[in-house]
């Protein structure tokens, strides 16, 4: 009885590790694994090994799928071109080097045409059309970037450019020193971009992430550290970006951390960013922008497109000039040869929760529309920024120009007439729980709202300097409600209205015991457009 159950146990072993084997070599048929140096390749840096990488992908390939791995060693090689069904993995201690020979990356000009045909037709690894492929791993891919130093277009490589692909998953891996952008994936579906650490700091136009016009989109988990933009949302075509989530992500940058454009002919819909951390570069000197950094959050429709249903929370912000920055503007420019001007933009719909930003330069966060076409419903909240400062009450006067068709930039406009946040040509704001502080004395306004309709400023807490005109200022403002807010210093003037275009102000719940006069009106501005009720007053006023 005992030798009966022995055999059957064994028996059952044995069906088990039978069905085990049958699963591998079920797997193993679809999806094999191919060394490279099985087919010649040297990892000593100086052999080319261009021919050996390509020929592993096709075999793979040419097997309905598999994978390419690169062990431990340096891999000098030219263009690579992914196919269907192949992962390209790199092991500890693998660095796939580019060439530093132009020669070696072949002109390659996809049929997808957008905006960036002008600025690149070369690649370290390309890909168009494919589906299914992934470059992963715990290596890094190095652009030996540093080997090409000029400024010109078309003969700086990408280090990764694919077109047009569908279930693309990019993990685990180191990329730094591009020639050019770092990587481009342009009217992608279904992308995956975890892990991943970029340092791209020896060139001009050093990018770290570009998603341009692609749908259902996640970044997650990735350390940028960038000369030009970090993470870009682009759309350099008639295609959108849409349905894309970025999170737990740091980034660092001269020039915009975060940020949307400045290319948006498809635009940018259905996106969210979460739980990041900005900061200015610490491990290099600024060649594009500046040394902190232009911006940490930027916006921008310029070239057409729509901007909607955009929510950002959890961003963490330090050191850079402006930390949001939102832009509805006229560039107009267009992406490809023989098609129309595009007409001006929307930019609606956004949300933005939750931001701590300190050590920020003194030019003030502009949320600016242009004459006609006004950004539409936007939402602050929970929001503590503490500024530079150190403006004066000239620059709160200062005549600031449309600058309809100029570059989209946080520092465009100059210093700003509030050290805190600027809107212009805006329908449709609210403003709750915003803590604004400086570290110089500044005699700016906290806020300023410039041809403003519909308008909710709701538990404002600012900081003020001696001499200081108002904490906000309101210029031909439509039905806006201030309330819930208080000056965190003595100040002479709380509110300030301008303009004969201004109607349906009012002043309520307001903790008003810091400031000498409530409200200044200025001398066109309608009778019956304020009503004060129900605010803590302070001891004593004057009128109007």
């Amino acid at each position: 009885m005992l030798f009966y159950s022995k055999l059957v146990s064994f028996q059952k072993v044995l069906v088990l590790g039978l069905c085990f084997y049958l699963m591998l070599a079920s797997i193993s048929r679809g999806a094999q694994s191919v060394d490279i140096r099985e087919l010649g390749a040297k990892g000593d840096g100086v052999t080319m090994c261009t021919k050996a990488i390509q020929e592993a992908i096709d075999r793979c390939a040419e097997t309905g799928g598999g994978t390419v791995r690169l062990p431990s060693g340096t891999w000098l090689c030219g263009t690579l071109y992914m196919k269907n069904n192949v992962t390209l993995w790199l092991d500890g201690g693998c660095v796939l080097l580019g060439s530093k020979e132009l020669a070696d990356y072949p002109k390659n000009i996809p049929a997808t045409r957008s905006w960036t045909d002008r600025y690149v037709n070369r690649s370290l690894i390309a890909g168009e059309g494919l589906k299914n492929i992934a470059i992963r791993g715990r290596g890094t891919i190095d652009g030996n970037g540093s080997a090409f130093p000029m400024k010109e277009y078309l003969i700086r490589p990408y280090i990764i450019r694919l077109v047009k692909c569908r279930d693309v998953l990019v993990e685990g891996i180191r990329l730094q020193s591009s020639p050019m952008w770092m990587q481009h994936y342009l009217a992608c579906d279904r992308l995956t971009l975890r892990g991943l650490t970029v340092f791209n700091h020896v060139a001009c136009n050093n990018d770290g992430i570009d998603v341009d016009g692609c749908s259902d989109v996640c970044i997650s988990d990735c350390f940028i550290d960038s000369d030009d933009d970090a993470i870009t949302l682009k759309s350099t075509l008639g295609r959108p970006c849409e349905n894309v989530a970025i999170t737990n992500c740091v980034a660092s940058s001269h020039c915009n951390a975060i940020k949307m454009g400045t290319e948006s002919h498809g635009g940018f819909k259905n996106i969210t960013i979460s739980n990041c951390a900005v900061c200015s570069p610490r491990y290099s000197k600024c060649k594009y922008g500046t040394q902190r950094g232009l911006a940490g959050i930027a916006l921008e429709i310029v070239d057409g497109g729509h901007l909607d249903r955009v929510a950002i929370d959890n961003i963490a912000i330090r050191g850079v000039g402006v930390p949001i920055f939102l832009r509805l503007g006229n560039r107009a420019r267009i992406f490809t040869d023989g098609i129309p001007k595009p007409d001006v933009g929307t930019f609606r719909n956004v949300s933005i929760n939750n931001i701590v930003a300190t050590d920020v330069d003194k030019i003030g966060c502009a949320i600016c529309g242009i004459p006609g076409h006004r950004i539409e419903n936007v939402s602050l909240s929970n929001i503590q920024i503490t500024f530079e400062g150190g403006g004066n009450v000239e620059q709160t006067r200062r005549n600031i120009p449309e600058n309809e068709e100029k570059y989209p930039e946080s520092k465009m406009f100059g210093p700003l007439p509030a050290y805190g946040f600027y809107c212009r040509h805006v329908k449709g704001i609210t403003m709750s729980n915003i803590r604004l502080r400086t570290t110089k004395p500044d005699q700016r306004h906290a806020l300023v709202c410039d041809d403003v309709q519909n308008a909710g400023i709701a538990g404002l807490d600012a900081q003020f300097a001696p001499g200081a005109e108002a904490v906000i200022g309101l210029k031909q403002v439509q039905d806006a409600a201030v309330r819930g807010c208080q000056a965190a210093t003595p100040v002479d003037t709380f509110l300030k209205i301008e303009g004969d275009k201004c109607s349906n102000v009012t002043v309520l719940s307001n903790n008003l015991a810091k400031v000498k006069k409530v409200v200044a009106l200025g001398p066109n501005v309608p009778e019956k457009t304020l009503a004060v009720i129900g605010n803590r007053m302070p001891d004593s006023q004057s009128g109007r």
